[in-house]
C-alpha cells in the first residue's frame, strides 16, 4: 500500500501549490542534511543494469529530474539520493530575476498536471555557478565509480530584449558550463515573452553556435549541448529543428517543454481559466511528447540523443519512451503528485524489464 498519495492529499493538495514545493524541497534538503539521504540511497540506488551511455557520459539510469524542480541548484545531492540517474538544474539566467509574480503555481489534480508562469525566477548564473561546483564535486566524492549526472539549463533573462539574447545567453554558458556535466539550451518556455520566437531555425542557428563555442572554451573541455523545444511545434517546424541540430552536430534534442493547449482535460472549464495563462505539464501531455519523440527519431534517424519528458509517470511510460527512440527520459509533474520514492519504485521496475536482464 503506498501511503503518499493519502499524505498529499491531506497535506499538500489544499495548500498553495508554490508554497507546498517549498515546503517539500526543503524537507529532501534537509533529510540529505541530517544524514538520512545517506542511508536512503542505499535503498534507492538503480541497479547497475540500468546504466545508460549518452553524449559520452555514463547515466547511473535512464530516468532523471527535468528543469523546473531545482531551479538554482540548491538540492542537487539530495535530489540524487532520491534515485534519479540525473537532475537538470534550471532554469538559470545571465541575470538574477524574480520571476513573474504570484501566484504563479497551480494544481489541476483532476489531471495529474500543473499549470506554471514561473517566469524564470533564480538568482542568476554568477550565484548558481558554486553551488554547481561543490554538488559536482561532492557527487564525485560519493560516486567515484559511475555517479549522478548534473545537467544544466539556461534561458533569457527577461529584462534582455530579443536582439540581445545571443549575449545573454553566453553569460550563462561562461558561468555554468565548467561545472555542468552537460548543457541544454531552453528556447521553449511559454513564460518569457518572446522566447519561443528563438526556436525559429534562422534564429537559433547563431544562438546555439555562439553557446556551443563558449561553453566549451569556458570549461577546457567539450560540454555536451542540447537544445529544449516545445510540443506546440508544427510537424515540420520540428523537422527544420532536427536538421538544424545534425546540422550542428549538437549532442541532442529535449522534447518536450510545457504546452500552452487545454485541449481534453478533465478539470472544470473554469477551473482552468482560474488558473489563467502559463505552461501545461503533466499528464495530459503524454500523447503530443510520444508524437514528437516517434517524429524527432524518424528525422534523426538514429543520429542524435533524444531526451523525452512529457506526461512520464510510471515505468512503463519511462520504458514506452525508450523502446520509441529515446536515450533518456526525464520526469517533474507526477514527482509532485508521486513523492520522494518516485524515482526508486521506476528504477526498481525499470530493473525487472526483460531487456534489462
Amino acid at each position: 500500500m503506498r501511503v503518499y498519495p493519502t499524505f498529499f492529499r491531506l497535506a499538500f493538495s489544499w495548500m498553495d501549490a508554490e508554497r507546498a514545493h517549498k515546503i517539500g524541497f526543503k524537507a529532501i534538503r534537509l533529510a540529505h542534511s541530517c544524514g538520512a539521504g545517506r542511508v536512503l540511497h542505499k535503498l534507492t540506488a538503480p541497479a547497475a543494469s540500468l546504466q545508460t551511455q549518452a553524449f559520452g557520459l555514463t547515466f547511473p539510469s535512464p530516468f532523471g529530474l527535468a528543469a523546473g524542480f531545482d531551479k538554482e541548484g540548491h538540492g542537487i545531492e539530495a535530489l540524487t539520493e532520491l534515485g534519479f540517474g540525473h537532475v537538470e538544474v534550471g532554469t538559470i539566467t545571465g541575470q538574477a530575476q524574480p520571476g513573474n509574480p504570484a501566484p504563479r503555481l497551480f494544481r489541476l489534480v483532476e489531471d495529474r498536471a500543473v499549470i506554471n508562469r514561473m517566469g524564470f525566477n533564480n538568482d542568476g548564473a554568477a550565484a548558481v555557478a558554486p553551488r554547481l561546483k561543490s554538488a559536482r564535486a561532492a557527487l564525485q566524492r560519493r560516486h567515484p565509480g559511475v555517479r549522478p549526472v548534473i545537467g544544466v539549463n539556461i534561458g533569457k533573462s527577461k529584462a534582455v530584449e530579443l536582439e540581445d539574447a545571443v549575449a545573454d545567453y553566453l553569460i550563462s554558458a561562461r558561468s555554468l558550463a565548467p561545472a555542468a556535466d552537460y548543457l541544454v539550451v531552453n528556447v521553449s518556455s511559454p513564460n518569457t515573452p518572446g522566447l519561443r520566437l528563438l526556436q525559429d531555425v534562422e534564429t537559433l542557428r547563431p544562438l546555439l553556435t555562439a553557446v556551443g563555442e563558449e561553453a566549451d572554451k569556458a570549461s577546457g573541455r567539450h560540454v555536451p549541448l542540447l537544445v529544449k523545444i516545445a510540443p506546440d511545434l508544427s510537424n515540420e517546424d520540428i523537422d527544420d529543428v532536427a536538421r538544424l541540430a545534425l546540422d550542428l552536430k549538437l549532442d541532442g534534442i529535449i522534447a518536450t517543454n510545457t504546452t500552452i493547449a487545454r485541449a481534453g482535460l478533465s478539470s472544470s472549464p473554469e477551473k482552468v481559466a482560474g488558473c489563467g495563462a502559463g505552461g501545461l505539464s503533466g499528464a495530459p501531455l503524454k500523447r503530443r511528447s510520444l508524437e514528437v519523440l516517434a517524429r524527432l527519431k524518424e528525422a534523426t534517424g538514429g543520429r542524435l540523443t533524444l531526451v523525452s519528458v512529457g506526461g512520464v509517470e510510471t515505468a512503463q511510460d519511462v520504458q514506452q519512451r525508450l523502446d520509441a527512440g529515446a536515450t533518456l527520459v526525464q520526469g517533474y509533474t507526477a514527482f509532485l503528485y508521486e513523492g520522494p520514492f518516485w524515482a526508486a519504485r521506476i528504477n526498481r521496475l525499470l530493473a525487472r524489464h526483460p531487456s534489462r536482464r
